[in-house]
């Protein structure tokens, strides 16, 4: 177990030890799939490292070790990248992050294998990935998650094949349906108004989607499932199989927010734990590679592995950056040496959302939220609400900000998200419950005596009308329209508030009453927007007809 947070310096309400791994029995529902061959890592099995140990030998990083041999060798260089191994680096950036950084900014040497036919330290690093997420197949990618989102679709859809997938997907799926010519079956997942967020799906949802398709002859390429969300809610990944895999429909999971599952049994149970045949993981969100470095994992034989190899090697860069490979094989050895890696930030976790739902004013997502039985919400997600002190999501995050220097994750029109890692302090959590505190103790009476804001946020993602194929909208002429003048027309192109990234309107899709109010909103409270060639969202981009 990690170190009791006791001790002088540790705030009286952050002093308890982390909690036994079963006593979060709201996600012990998720250790579902005890039949199948991947079971999660826990104490009283062999650690990862022992297991990796066993099978490859070693318990180093094979990249990390070749990379750092290679930098150091005593040679004169006549190949690219032009900094010449930082001889030539600019001195600014170099000054900033270190002349490491461009030492180690090696091209394909052939001591360092090559990223599209792997057979050295790559390969070596992918199959020890592969051991420690439980897939029988994994690699590493350059150009995120996004790609591996784009891989999967392009390799279990053929153009015309159906994609059955949630509405509120992330941009990366729309782009993989581009790609692909693939047509989407949305399913509209359950919305809470009052957060203004969107829940997963449900195996019901998806069986009734492939019997919709399968009576009107359809194709089904695949299933596409967002677990977690962006606020941690997970879908039922196990039944979702249940119902697919009968029909000999792959399941891919988007799980670029649950890269951690198998780290602890406190956790929800990992995509490929629950029997998915497809999972893509952004090894850089909770786990610690460098920004845009990825992995997709692979089990099975529904798709076919030289097929994703294939699409992968169409979607990445042919001179992949060997500082992101190479921190995704550190982030694998770091997590495979420390089985108790996470019981700190747990604990972290789970006593911040204890003071902060006693916070007036002040309330805390969680699975009670939804009419829906999803079986968890990611632990290390906080999300709280302080619409009870008629503040919006932007509002209490720019106080938090501007005030306090609290950086937050995601926020919305009604909701701030927090994320608690690796790297969490008790110092930072404590800030943070006493900078919401001080939040609460000021709004409370001031805004007490306010009439009640009236709650203008509707559901985007209800009553979609799709009147092209992405694709069919993407090659479609267009012409620029005024906002106020866009409704009833098909959509032209993706308008999308990042974060989280998930499309209010979709290129295809009717404007409608409510994506054209929700867009409104969103530009009156100056939201950054995705997608759209008018960042202002004072005109959108229609097709002409």
């Amino acid at each position: 177990m990690a170190r009791c947070l006791t001790g002088g310096r540790f705030p009286a309400f952050f002093s308890r030890c982390p909690p036994h791994k079963e006593s979060h029995t709201q996600h012990a529902v998720v250790q579902c799939g005890t039949s199948l061959s991947t079971p999660k890592i826990s104490e009283t099995e062999a650690s990862p490292a022992e297991s990796s140990a066993v099978i490859q030998g070693s318990g180093t990083a094979p990249l990390v070790h070749a990379l750092q041999s290679t930098a150091s060798q005593d040679v004169s260089c006549f190949h690219f990248p032009g900094h010449n191994r930082g001889k030539a680096a600019p001195s600014s950036l170099s000054k900033l992050i270190g002349p490491g950084a461009f030492l180690h900014d090696l091209p394909e040497l052939p001591e360092l294998d090559d990223l599209f036919s792997p057979k050295g330290v790559i390969l070596d690093a992918q199959e020890r990935a592969a051991q420690l997420f439980g897939s029988s197949k994994t690699w590493f990618l350059v150009n995120g998650t996004t790609c591996g989102i784009q891989a999967s679709v392009m390799a279990t859809c053929s153009p015309g094949d159906y994609l059955i997938v949630p509405r509120n997907c992330h941009i990366s799926v729309i782009s993989a349906l581009v790609l692909s010519g693939a047509v989407p079956k949305y399913i509209i997942p359950e919305y809470n108004s009052g957060w203004d967020i969107a829940g997963g799906i449900t195996p019901l949802q998806v069986e009734r989607a492939v019997k919709e398709l399968e009576e009107d002859g359809k194709r089904v390429g695949a299933v596409l499932v967002t677990s977690p969300t962006y606020h941690g809610v997970c879908s039922n990944v196990e039944g979702i199989v249940s119902v697919c895999h009968p029909r000999g429909i792959p399941v891919i999971v988007d799980e670029a927010h649950g890269a951690h599952f198998r780290f602890h049994d406190s956790l929800p149970s990992t995509a490929i734990e629950q029997g998915a045949d497809m999972a893509v993981q952004s090894t850089h969100k909770v786990l610690c590679s460098l920004t845009q470095s990825s992995m997709l994992h692979l089990v099975g034989d529904l798709v076919n592995v030289d097929k994703v190899s294939q699409c992968l090697q169409v979607l990445q860069s042919s001179s992949p950056s060997y500082l992101l490979l190479s921190s995704l094989d550190a982030a694998r050895d770091l997590v495979s040496k420390n089985a108790n890696i996470f019981d700190e930030p747990l604990a972290l976790a789970s006593e911040t959302k204890e003071h902060l739902m006693i916070i007036p004013g002040i309330s805390v997502l969680d699975l009670p939220c939804f009419a829906s039985d999803f079986p968890a919400i990611d632990p290390l997600r906080i999300t709280l609400t302080a619409s009870d002190l008629q503040l919006s999501g932007y509002e209490a995050d720019d106080i938090l900000y501007e005030g306090h220097q609290i950086v937050s994750e995601l926020v919305g029109t009604r909701a701030v998200t927090f994320a608690v890692n690796l790297g969490t302090r008790v110092q930072d959590v404590e800030k943070l419950v006493q900078s919401v505190k001080h939040l609460s103790e000021k709004y409370f009476f001031t805004n007490s005596s306010k009439p009640l804001r009236e709650n203008i946020v509707c559901d985007p993602l209800d009553k979609i009308s799709m009147h092209l194929t992405p694709r069919e909208a993407f090659f479609t002429k267009k012409r620029r329209v005024r906002i106020e003048d866009s409704l009833g027309e098909i959509c032209g192109e993706l308008i999308c508030p990042y974060p989280p990234g998930i499309p209010v309107l979709i290129p295809g899709e009717l404007v409608t009453h409510d994506s054209l109010s929700y867009m409104m909103n969103v530009r009156h409270q100056g939201i950054t927007i995705s997608g759209a060639a008018d960042a202002e969202l004072n005109s959108i981009l229609v097709c002409s007809l």
